[in-house]
Parts: structure tokens; sequence; C-alpha cells
């Protein structure tokens, strides 16, 4: 047990140099990790250590995808799916298939289906990237690419795994392989989804912090553990937890709390994310040893480890390519919707009024006006569609020229509709705010071969390599090259791709953010502050009856007079503070949800309001 402990300590210490002495070398602080690992392996005096895969999988994995989920903005998950998806599922597979034939033609009596279930292991890329990303002038929309990616692909890749090792021992339906992965992917969403709402219902309700975040440390596992158990993927389970959490607390949990999780869980993520990498630099000796008794020796196994990296890249360099041409087509069809939908989007501003257009004239009331047509956005557009025109549209209804068909077809489907009401035009005003939001962030960050290289170059492999290889069975043909394999993958592209791709970058030289647009949209967050001030003055002086005081809009006039902070006979002023600031916090989680702002700025921003409320109520008594 005294060893066990020093062990513990050691490593603890260990992690921690690690995280202080890679940015001083400019090396991330997992290779650092990873190379003391080996190099402690080694040691005569330290044993073999093997660790239970299952151990990492299901112990270490759930809370690590759940802690990264949390933090990462959905909105840029969802504006990003599509590409998500693709190099979650489709690259996996791929990369599994490509991989396996390698495989079965470089080692001998190996099989297809091992092969396949080989390329699975090394498949799937680590999140380790990412954090070397974001410390470069890197576009925002190729970190969420590789964040969400790295979330996903794990459960395609232990999927894929299982499909593969049971096509080796009998036959295997495509159809029944494709509809196992789909009912383990929509049974892993149900429930991260359900066991997310869960946690944030049960918590909003205990006011303390601290108890608050001890019931988060079980929620990546009430989500992963259920959906194992149904034959679904845990993995997938804890990430949809995290994303519904990272997106309600702002809504739902005090800033304690979110203060409190944020510091816990960036503790517990640094430990288990360092203790894997240091276990995995830990078994390299071990590995060694069971490869160098069944073999002649572990120069071949390096050199078709090399051969499957450098596959991985190809593969993946195939793959982004194609991607990103879709991502730029995808763009400019989109900026061609803007002119019409911000015409709608005015057209929408009274929703009273497009009530009464909408049972007025139920199919057009959402075009423009035929003088703005004539001499606005659509001046100039041919009275009859050019053949092809409208192609590729992503809304049929928004297209400037409908046949007369698609015309009857639309009256004949409005006239069975009920006229919409106000709450309806709401709803539909956020939809299309939503898609110019979306638009702009198309527009304003597009991706090129610049970061389409970042995209390839960042797609190392990591832990999840190490401990899904260890999940072979045990009569596994050359079961221990097999593992050694998956291993050298997983080193060398830490090593190799991991070591340069802070080079890479600069040798790309990315264009960074331009500040003029960041300034831009900090001065628009700042007026919607101070536009929710004035509304909240407003509204204190009506509630008050009191007809005096700063005229509405007169945000100078306001902070002469009282600080900035509207005044109620009442309360006190502590209560009118918390209540701005609640106020403030709602005007920024809308314009989160629409997308109005990008989701660093508005985090900042959000992150000072919570330390200035926690700040108030530190001052002792709200009624004081």
């Amino acid at each position: 047990m005294t060893e066990l402990l020093i062990a513990g300590v050691l490593a603890l210490l260990g992690i921690a140099a690690a995280a202080l002495l890679g940015p001083k070398v400019r090396v991330a602080s997992p290779l650092v990790l990873v190379a003391l690992g080996i190099a402690v392996s080694f040691l005569p005096f330290v044993p073999a250590v093997r660790v239970e895969p299952e151990l990492i999988l299901a112990g270490v994995l759930p809370p690590l995808l759940y802690s990264a989920s949390v933090s990462m903005p959905a909105m840029n998950f969802r504006r990003e799916f599509a590409a998500i998806s693709g190099l979650s599922i489709v690259l996996v597979i791929a990369s599994s298939v490509v991989l396996g034939l390698f495989f079965a033609w470089v080692i001998p009596g190996l099989g297809l289906w091992w092969g396949i279930a080989l390329g699975a292991i090394v498949s799937p890329t680590d999140a380790v990237a990412t954090s070397i990303v974001k410390r470069s002038p890197v576009s925002s929309r190729a970190v969420a690419i590789l964040e969400g990616e790295s979330l996903l692909n794990d459960a395609t890749a232990l999927v894929l795994l299982r499909t593969a090792i049971a096509g080796a021992a009998a036959a295997v339906s495509v159809w029944g392989t494709i509809g196992g992965f789909v009912f383990a992917v929509v049974i892993a969403a149900a429930l991260g989804f359900a066991v997310g709402r869960l946690n944030l219902f049960v918590r909003a309700r205990i006011p303390n912090a601290t108890v608050g975040t001890v019931i988060s440390f079980t929620v990546p596992f009430l989500a992963s553990i259920p959906a194992e158990l149904l034959g679904a993927s845990g993995l997938v389970a804890a990430v949809v937890a995290g994303l519904v959490t990272g997106r309600l607390a702002p809504r739902m949990l005090s800033p304690q709390s979110r203060q409190s999780d944020a510091q816990n869980w960036s503790t517990v993520e640094m430990v288990l994310e360092g203790a894997v990498f240091l276990l995995m630099g830990l078994e390299l000796s071990s590995i060694v040893g069971d490869v160098g008794q069944e073999q002649e020796g572990i120069a071949p196994t390096l050199l078709i480890a090399l051969g499957a990296l450098l596959l991985t890249v190809l593969v993946r360099a195939a793959y982004v390519a194609p991607l990103l041409r879709g991502l730029a087509r995808r763009a400019a069809r989109t900026a061609k919707m803007k002119p019409r939908l911000t015409v709608m989007q005015e057209r929408l501003a009274d929703p009273t009024a497009a009530v009464e257009r909408a049972a007025a004239n139920p199919t057009d009331w959402y075009r423009p006006s035929p003088e703005l047509e004539r001499g606005g956005v659509d001046a100039g557009r041919p009275s009859r569609p050019k053949p092809g025109a409208g192609r590729g549209d992503d809304d049929g209804v928004l297209r400037a020229e409908l046949s007369e068909r698609a015309r009857r077809r639309i009256r004949r489907r409005v006239s069975r509709r009920r006229t919409p009401t106000v709450a309806d035009m709401t709803r539909f005003t956020t939809r299309v705010t939503r898609t110019l939001a979306d638009i702009d962030y198309l527009v304003q960050a597009p991706l090129g071969w610049r970061e389409g290289g970042v995209v390839v170059w960042a797609g190392m492999r990591g832990a999840v390599t190490v401990a899904a290889a260890q999940t072979l069975p045990a009569d596994t043909p050359n079961r221990s090259l097999l593992v050694l394999v998956a291993f050298a993958v997983a080193a060398l592209s830490l090593l190799i791709q991991g070591g340069t791709l802070p080079l890479v970058i600069r040798l790309l030289k990315l264009t960074p953010t331009d500040p003029l647009l960041a300034h831009a949209e900090r001065e628009r967050i700042f007026t919607l502050l101070s536009d929710v001030t004035m509304a909240e003055h407003a509204a204190a002086l009506e509630g008050a009856g009191v007809n005096d005081g700063p005229a509405p809009g007169d945000a100078a006039a306001l902070e002469a007079t009282t600080g900035g902070v509207p005044t109620h006979p009442a309360t006190t002023p502590k209560q009118d503070a918390l209540a701005l600031i609640a106020a403030k916090r709602t005007a920024l989680l809308d314009a989160r949800d629409d997308g109005t702002f990008n989701a660093d700025t508005l985090d900042a921003v959000l992150r000072a309001l919570d330390a200035e409320q926690v700040a108030l109520q530190l001052q002792g008594d709200p009624d004081r």
C-alpha cells in the first residue's frame, strides 16, 4: 500500500510538473508525460505496468468527454455538425477499411476482419490536439470541428471494433451493422439528454455549490453506465449529457455553482488526462516484452506503425479536401440568401403586423413588397427563372422564382393550416435571426487550405487507441503484435504530429481574426447591455409611477445619477443591482441561442457578470 501511495504522489507531481514545463519548452504537456512514462518504464526497479482497458474506456473517458463537451459552445457544435459527423463517422469507417486492407496485407495470416478491427482501433483522434490548437491563431471554426470530432469519433470506432471482432467469428450483416450503430447512437443520445436535464433539475434546487459539484461528478457515469447496459454507446451518452448541461447551466444554476464546477472539473480533467498519457508511456516496456517473446523484433512492427500513420494522414487529407470545398459552397450558397432574409427579418420586426399580413396573404406574406423587389434587394431579377435557378437552396420557400405548380402546392398546404399567431411569428423571427447569424458565422470565418492543413495534421491518436487495443480477445491472431502496433501508432502520432503541430501552424501563416471585427462585436455586446440597463430603468420608473429622472435611452444620465443601476423605491440598491445582472445575463443568453455573437467573446462577458454577482452576494445580507 505504501508503494502504491508513493506512486500516486509521484504521478500527481509528474502531471503538475509537465503542465508547468510544457509551455516553457513549447511542447504539449501530454507529450512530456508520454516521454516521462516511457523513460520510467525501462528503469530496472519499475515493475511492468498493465492497466485494465475497461478502466480507461468506462472509468476515465466518460468524465473526460463530459468535461470537454460541457465547455464546448453548443451553437458552434450545431453549426459544424455536418463536418463533425462526417469526420466522426464517415472518416472513421473509411480509415478503418483502408487500414484494414493494409494490415491484412503486411501482417501474414491476419485476415481482413482482424485488420479492420486494428484499423478501427487506430482511427479515432485524440482531444490533445485541441489544447495545442487553442493556443495558436487558428480559426474558431477549425477548433470547433476538431473538438466535436474528438468527442464523437471514439464511439464510432468502438462500435466498429465490436462489429469487426464479431465478423471475424461469424458472418455479419451490413444492414444489421448499420442498424446496431444507429441504435447505439440514438439510445445513447436520448439517455444523455435525459440525464443532462435531470442533473440540472436536481442541482437547481440545491443551494450549496460544493454539493452540486459532487453531484456533477456522477453525471457522466449516470449517462454512460445505463447506455452500455442497453447496448448503446456510453461515450455518446456522456457527451450529450455534457452538451445539455453546458447549454442550460447558465440559465438554471447559480454563478457560484458554475464557478465551482469549472474549477473542480478543470482539476479532474488535468489529472485524468495526465494519468492516461503517463500510463501510455509506462505500459511500453511490458508491451515490447510481449512482442519480443513472440516475434523476431520490434523493427518490423515500427515500420508497420509508420506505414499506418502515413495512411491515416493521407486518408484524412483525401477526406478533408472535398469537405472544405463543400463547406465553401455552402457558405457561398447561404450568403445569397442573406438579402432576402434581412428583408424578411425587417418585415417580422412587428409580430402583430406580420400576423395581419399572413391572414390577408397566406402564401406571400413573408416576401418583400413589389416596390422593394424592383428597387431593393431583388432589383433587376428576371421575372422567370432560368433553367436550374435556385438549385441547391437550403430553403425552397426563399427562392425568388417559384413555379406556378409550386405556388399552387403552397396555397393548398397553407389553406389547410391555421393563421399563425403572434407566438408563431416570434418563433419564426427567432429562426430567421439564427439563420442570419449562421450566415455571418460562415462568411466571416471561411475555411481555406491553411485551416484544412491544420485539421489534417491535428488528427493525432492517443489514449483511446491504446485502451481499445487491449480489449482485443485473447485468441486474436498475433495479439501482442497488434497491441504494439496500436501503441506505436499512437506514440508516433503524438510525438511527430503533436510535436510539430505548433511549427506547422506557424509555417501555414494562418490569417488571424480581424481585430476590427472583434472590436465591433464587443461594441455590439456593450450596446445590448446598455439597452438592457435603460429598459430596466424605464420599468423601474413605470412601476414606481415616477415621471422624472433620466430620459429613456440616456445611458450617460443614468450613469451619472444612479451609477448605472436602475433604482426602485421598494427595493435596496443591492437588489436592484442583482436584478440588473440577471436581466443582462438573460439578454446575453438569448443572443447566444440566436448565435448573434462569437461564443468566446460572449463567454468572457458572461464570466464577468458571474464574478460581479458573486462579489455583490458576498457583501452580506441582500436586504442591506
